[in-house]
């Protein structure tokens, strides 16, 4: 009998691509093109064909796992179950409730990372909670809070990127790491638009561009104030919009005009020719768009870095109008869900802050419990994995590998040794399972349903498409089992649809609105753009508008009986107010800064880090799949041949990479496309060649993200080992 296809989304990147999934007679799945949604009309990148790949039991946990005698052992659920709500309860007892600390995932569903931030906050009571989004986009976050009010990755659909007429794209390489989104990008040249792209190598993405802006890592703020300069002495600023919609450009003004081209060059190594041509590109089209990623953001000055390039924006008068804005590029499957409904430290669902009176109020009703209860913002990611074995105790983690992921990664795989007990639930034995206690086999895209929010602010709906191997089930089973053990019997549903109907009520009148949208609703239309607030009985849908967000919300109507009273959601954001009280976007006055570590006579070289597009993020699930091996193997650094002709290094000699903080080695990647003064290493692998030893954890005082992009770095030959 022919099994029918199930509609369902790629479990990988931000971009979320729709697919099929159909189970096969002889077992396992099929992946096929779904070419009705709009942001890869059935085109998908190596890791989403391979995806179901990792669905089979001979890749992933089938059954939970406990410590015994120092080895990992198998054991049925209540036993792992029971162990875990034990050493919880026995270290609040003795230590308090922070003590426990909870660290989540940016591929969680909604549901998931609803229920985890509830669980912290109802069950255990602690306020140490982060996730790893936190090492995503917290930077553009930041920035675009404080100039917009609000922050969405995108405030725009992807399809508006070909019809804009320039794009700056700063720090992101989508042609390895989002390949179906270059399609949007190729459509714009096509269209006579043109591509800017800012980045230290002349990666497959910078290959496609009309102008490559290559400067020094960590230089990206100076870059941009030059820009800003430049902008300001040829008379090239929309007077009329900076008066009538915007605030603060006096201050920002005098600081970008203390950037003056020729120190902008010296800074960043971009020839002044360039920074104009790149002017003239941005500013002579009636529209244009700035699109940042990690580059920029993962700096210990990202969020002034991302502030620069938003000041570009409202200068020329290119946000919050049509084919305009300025957008981040979210990396993580949901790392702009996970970040609004309540894993990191300082929020709660809807995207309220957690120290708002008001917000406690209503989450705390939603949940019944007393706002004073509830605690209040804690430690941000590394600040979080810093502390274990101190101040925290004992950890829950859920879809993370901070062991290869997090900064300084050797020293926070020293602080995960030193817990008193850590529990961990993935879907496959991580370089960070191997180190706990007790691990927990979950549930993963195709064998669950659950919802997701893509880098466009559209919520999707992920559907269940085959069973999970007997013996495995999902998170919130876990947080639910977990909580009755534990004392709290209600409220924590094992149903996401339940989840996502508490979840609706919890983010109502919040920034991050989903209470006017359903599972129904995702399937019929395809998605629905946040904020989407549920409309009193009565009211249009056809066009609404969010009075939280100022933004006319764009839509189509829904085709059911109550499309009179739907709110269509919010595509476009922006169009006639900004989220600000008064409306109008905010100019940040910055100024470029070091990096928190520069190159000196001991460390003389820069390191910048990133991916590959055969291998995801830490490489727990990618690195399981055949071809997926086969086309990127392992690490390697990648450096130009000035720099190699003086080490004497040839293509695929051992090169140790060392920093203040460690040494990786890796075969040697030699290329011009790269600057002479600068190396680059993946950080999808474990082991020697694990690039996240050498990265520096310096924070920005904002956002908490931790400078990946730049630190100070030598390169040495290593001799290769003799044959016996």
């Amino acid at each position: 009998m022919e099994k029918t296809p199930t509609p369902t989304h790629c479990p990988y990147c931000a971009l979320q691509c729709g697919m099929n999934i159909t189970p096969l007679p002889q077992g396992g799945v099929e992946v096929t093109e779904r070419a009705d949604f709009p942001v890869n009309r059935g085109a998908l990148c190596g890791k989403g064909r391979t995806a179901a790949e990792v669905l089979s039991p001979a890749v992933r946990l089938t059954t939970p796992l406990v410590r015994e005698g120092g080895r990992l052992v198998e054991a049925d659920w209540p036993e792992a179950l029971d162990r875990i709500a034990g050493r919880l309860a026995a270290t609040r007892e003795r230590h308090g409730p922070d003590s426990l600390g909870v660290f989540g995932g940016g591929g969680l569903t909604n549901e998931k990372a609803y229920a985890l931030g509830k669980f912290a906050r109802v069950v255990l009571g602690t306020s140490q909670i982060d996730y790893n989004g936190r090492f995503c986009m917290s930077s553009a976050a930041a920035a675009g809070t404080k100039a917009f009010g609000l922050d969405r990755g995108l405030p725009f659909p992807l399809e508006d990127v070909p019809r804009t007429g320039c794009v700056i794209l700063v720090g992101s390489n989508l042609a390895e790491t989002m390949p179906p989104s270059l399609r949007f990008f190729t459509e714009l040249r096509e269209n006579g638009g043109t591509l800017i792209v800012v980045d230290p190598r002349r990666t497959r993405t910078a290959e496609q561009a009309d102008l490559h802006l290559a400067p020094r890592p960590g230089t990206d703020l100076a870059l941009a104030l030059g820009l800003l300069h430049l902008v300001v002495a040829e008379g090239r600023t929309d007077e009329a919009y900076i008066r009538e919609r915007t605030t603060g450009w006096e201050e920002a003004r005098a600081a970008a005009m203390a950037h003056w081209p020729e120190y902008v060059e010296r800074i960043t190594g971009v020839p002044v020719p360039r920074l104009r041509e790149a002017v003239r590109m941005f500013c002579e089209p009636e529209a244009a768009m700035v699109l940042t990623a990690r580059g920029p953001e993962q700096q210990s000055k990202g969020t002034d870095t991302v502030g620069a390039w938003i000041n570009l924006c409202l200068a020329t008068g290119r946000a919050g109008r049509p084919l305009s804005g300025y957008g981040c590029l979210t990396g993580q499957g949901n790392g702009q869900g996970g970040r609004e409904h309540g894993q990191k430290a300082d929020q709660l669902p809807g995207y309220r802050k957690l120290d708002d009176p008001a917000a406690r109020r209503h989450v705390a009703g939603v949940w019944g419990v007393d706002p004073d209860s509830l605690p209040g913002p804690g430690r941000s990611a590394y600040e979080l994995l810093d502390a274990l074995g101190t101040d925290v105790r004992a950890l829950l983690l859920m879809g993370s590998n901070p062991v290869v992921s997090a900064p300084r990664a050797a020293h926070v795989e020293e602080r995960l040794r030193s817990l008193d007990f850590l529990a961990v639930a993935d879907v496959v034995l991580s370089e960070t399972a191997e180190l706990a206690d007790v691990v927990l086999p979950v549930t993963q895209w195709a064998e669950e349903t659950g919802t997701t929010t893509s880098l466009e602010g559209r919520v999707l709906l992920r559907r269940r498409a085959v069973a999970p191997p007997p013996g495995v089930h999902s998170d919130l089973y876990v947080l639910h089992e977990l909580a009755g053990r534990l004392g709290v019997e209600k409220g924590f549903p094992t149903d996401p649809e339940e989840v996502f109907g508490e979840l609706r009520r919890a983010s109502a009148g919040g920034p991050a609105d989903y209470s006017g949208i359903t599972y129904r609703r995702l399937a019929e239309e395809n998605g629905v753009f946040w904020p989407c607030p549920e409309e009193p009985a009565g009211t249009s849908g056809a066009e609404g508008r969010d009075a939280a967000s100022g933004a006319v919300s764009q839509g189509p109507a829904a085709s059911d009986a109550s499309a009179a009273v739907r709110h269509p959601g919010t595509p476009r954001l922006f169009l006639d107010r900004f989220a600000t009280p008064d409306g109008r976007a905010r100019f940040v006055a910055v100024a470029h800064r070091a990096t928190a570590e520069e190159p000196d006579a001991e460390y003389p070289l820069l390191l910048t880090t990133g991916r590959v597009v055969s291998q995801y993020q830490s490489g727990a699930q990618t690195r399981r799949v055949a071809e997926l091996n086969a086309a990127a193997p392992g690490p390697f650094v990648e450096l130009h041949p000035r720099l190699a002709a003086r080490l004497g290094a040839a293509e695929g000699d051992p090169l140790a990479v060392v920093s203040r903080r460690g040494r990786a080695v890796a075969p040697a990647r030699i290329t011009d496309t790269i600057r002479p003064d600068t190396v680059f290493m993946p950080f999808h692998w474990p082991g020697e060649g694990r690039a996240n030893t050498l990265t520096n954890p310096a924070l920005d005082p904002t956002s908490r993200m931790p400078e990946f992009k730049s630190c100070a770095v030598r390169v040495e030959r290593v001799e290769a080992v003799p044959r016996s």
